[in-house]
């Protein structure tokens, strides 16, 4: 599964860790986030996201 880093603040998304603080489990995909998933340092939104 690919990461996923937001184009604003650069957090990384890694499915293999997932965010168990935003009650997201390892081996969620990004493609299976919820529609409504924040980055969790800047607050954007999925669509400011880019493949790694």
């Amino acid at each position: 599964m690919d990461k996923y880093t937001c184009d604003v603040c650069s957090w990384v998304y890694d499915p293999a860790v997932g965010y168990p603080e935003g009650g997201i489990p390892a081996g969620t995909s990004f493609e299976d986030l919820p529609d409504d998933f924040e980055c969790p340092l800047c607050g954007v939104g999925k669509d400011e996201f880019s493949k790694e």
